[in-house]
């Protein structure tokens, strides 16, 4: 199997390294070829010119874009070069009916489409870790599974076309939530007077422990924002959350409190910090 990803932001640069180690990676574009160059250079693996080339080229293709919009224009540009057979997985985070859209015209050329988001962080990227949900042929699953292993420790087949996304979306309203309660918290514990780091040693050994105060706790309190998840991209995974429950008749009110918070973050200039932000205006409260 040949793989080339297209897409190398904060995610997509480790999930390539990870591929690269094991040898499934040959291709690699960038919208900044400056960055596909470099990368490129460090793993001696060649950076397309453009996306119609890779497509050519390799006959398993990894998308890692930002929105909606990217993916179907990505997908576009696939269309005029690829092979029949091939596969395009995307791991974006859009909405259930662009992972449709995307699979309807990747089948008019005989090629298979998984919508397959992740879970994980940079830090799941970077250390091959990371949550996969996919939606889609299991059987194209499978197919493709080794490939997947190398960015991935967990790879859960959810269903049809679409589910892979509708997964994400539980998972992105999970993390507000998890976001506003240990920002909340641990603004409490600080105007009590309370020892953070000692709070959080001893709450994440209990019932109330959980990934994001492992990781965020004491960065947060020491008022270290480094994005492993933008603040202003988990903004915009929640309103693809808030669109597709006016579909379905979801209520999302602390989804949609989030979205307020991040909101008032994002006009104070802190859209590309981490989503432990929101601490910040725990504090002002």
């Amino acid at each position: 199997m040949q793989a080339g990803i297209i897409g190398l932001g904060a995610m997509g640069l480790g999930m390539a390294r990870n591929m690269a180690q094991s040898g499934i990676l040959t291709q690699l574009w960038n919208r900044a070829p400056d960055k596909a160059q470099k990368l490129a250079a460090e793993l001696n693996i060649p950076a397309c010119s453009s996306i119609q080339q890779l497509a050519t080229r390799v006959n398993i293709i990894i998308l890692c874009v930002s929105a909606d919009r990217d993916v179907l224009e990505v997908i576009d540009a696939i269309l005029e070069g690829i092979k029949p057979g091939s596969v395009v997985i995307d791991t974006s985070t859009v909405s259930s009916e662009t992972a449709k859209t995307a699979a309807r015209l990747l089948a008019n050329k005989q090629a298979h489409f998984l919508d397959a988001p992740v879970s994980g962080g940079v830090e799941g990227a970077k250390n091959g870790s990371l949550a996969m949900m996919v939606g889609g042929d299991k059987t194209v699953l499978e197919k493709v599974r080794p490939v997947l292993e190398s960015m991935c420790a967990r790879i859960i087949h959810m269903g049809t076309t679409g589910s892979g996304q509708g997964t994400k979306a539980v998972n992105q309203i999970m993390a507000a939530g998890i976001n506003q309660a240990v920002t909340e918290a641990l603004a409490f514990a600080q105007a009590e007077g309370l020892p953070l780091e000692k709070v959080i040693e001893v709450v994440s050994g209990g019932a109330a422990g959980n990934w994001f105060l492992n990781h965020r706790g004491l960065t947060m309190t020491q008022q270290h924002f480094q994005p492993g998840f933008k603040l202003a991209l988990h903004h915009k995974d929640l309103n693809i959350c808030l669109s597709m429950a006016e579909k379905n008749s979801a209520a999302l009110p602390l989804a949609r409190q989030t979205v307020s918070d991040y909101q008032k973050l994002m006009r104070l200039g802190f859209g590309d910090e981490d989503i432990s932000a929101l601490f910040r205006l725990k504090q002002i409260k």
